[in-house]
């Protein structure tokens, strides 16, 4: 029997960017159209690194989200090789912080004031073991030696077994993960340890950033891998295991900056998340599971109320925009100016 309708708990999003200033008035609207609440990336210019600095951005979100909305965003710190025990400790009384965020030096945009090792960062680690902050891992070596495919699979063997020993009760969340090597380690992992997944890397392979040419705006990090990979992430997100939950990892980049000499990584998946999720799920025939994945999942694992709204997905043909308005430039969102089969009802 073909489902037409689909009711569930409205989601969070547990793995967003939402830029600030103009970008960030252009994007929000999506979010908060789908989402009740949003974990929020710190990779900002200057980042955000403090408590402070948190809560100025938690206003400035707040004051942009479209009026009638009820939209959270569950602010994040940006880990230094200098973050101090005591921000950890103010961040998780604050009330307002709900995990730090771990970019590796230079892997991906805005990461050039990242951990350049873990071992520097030893006190704010323990102190975010003791008060209960989860860690969230952008989850790649940089070494320029390392295939780009594998930076996943060896950040692994170098440093979550090590994270594991040195910090046994400490959270984690391997964020966006993208291989096999990835999905096998959370499923063996204690129950400390869970991943969000992108409804991109469960929809493409990495065929999808050649086909045609080039295609700039299939270009993300951690980048897309083999089929083997995407379909291991299929499994793991139908599964029914909690430690798997929805992160979309939208990515806003203006269409200049993406179709350029050094195109930036990112892929925006706000527009039209839900739908894109509902179409990966019935391709596995799981539909039944996306409700768990995309709304209890990532609430339980950090200790949040899960949400009582509900929402409606229904089975229709609608086409996604070409191109979407972005301070003062366009904004190409996944499957642009394609039909695709599921709609939000608003």
């Amino acid at each position: 029997m073909t489902i037409k309708t689909l009711n569930i708990t409205r989601p969070d999003d547990w793995h967003l960017h939402l830029r600030d200033g103009a970008a960030l008035k252009a994007v929000l609207p999506d979010t908060a159209r789908q989402f009740v609440r949003a974990i929020v990336m710190p990779n900002l210019r200057p980042p955000v690194t403090t408590t402070q600095l948190a809560s100025a951005y938690r206003s400035v979100i707040l004051d942009a989200a479209p009026r009638g909305t009820a939209f959270e965003p569950l602010m994040t710190l940006y880990l230094t090789d200098n973050t101090p025990a005591n921000e950890i400790k103010e961040a998780k009384a604050s009330g307002i912080v709900h995990g730090v965020k771990l970019y590796p030096a230079g892997a991906t945009t805005n990461s050039d004031s990242g951990v350049t090792d873990l071992a520097k960062c030893a006190p704010a680690l323990a102190a975010m073991e003791e008060v209960g902050m989860p860690l969230l891992i952008h989850g790649e070596v940089t070494d320029a030696n390392i295939d780009v495919f594998d930076r996943e699979k060896v950040f692994i063997e170098r440093n979550m077994e090590t994270l594991l020993t040195r910090y046994p009760k400490l959270k984690i969340v391997f964020e966006h993960i993208t291989t096999k090597d990835a999905a096998d380690f959370v499923t063996s992992a204690p129950n400390t340890v869970a991943a969000t997944i992108t409804v991109h890397h469960l929809l493409m392979n990495r065929n999808e950033m050649f086909k045609g040419g080039i295609q700039p705006h299939h270009y993300c990090l951690p980048v897309l891998k083999r089929e083997e990979h995407r379909l291991a992430l299929v499994k793991a997100a139908t599964s029914g295991n909690p430690k798997f939950f929805l992160g979309t990892d939208s990515a806003p980049h203006s269409k200049h900056s993406k179709e350029a000499a050094c195109g930036c990584a990112g892929i925006y998946t706000a527009h039209t998340a839900l739908e894109l999720y509902a179409e990966a799920f019935e391709a596995a025939n799981a539909l039944d599971k996306l409700e768990a994945f995309a709304s209890f999942y990532g609430a339980d694992f950090y200790g949040l109320p899960r949400n009582s709204e509900k929402i409606t997905l229904v089975k229709e043909n609608w086409q996604v925009p070409a191109s979407l308005p972005f301070a003062g430039d366009e904004l190409i969102p996944l499957r642009a100016g394609q039909t695709i089969t599921w709609k939000l009802k608003t």
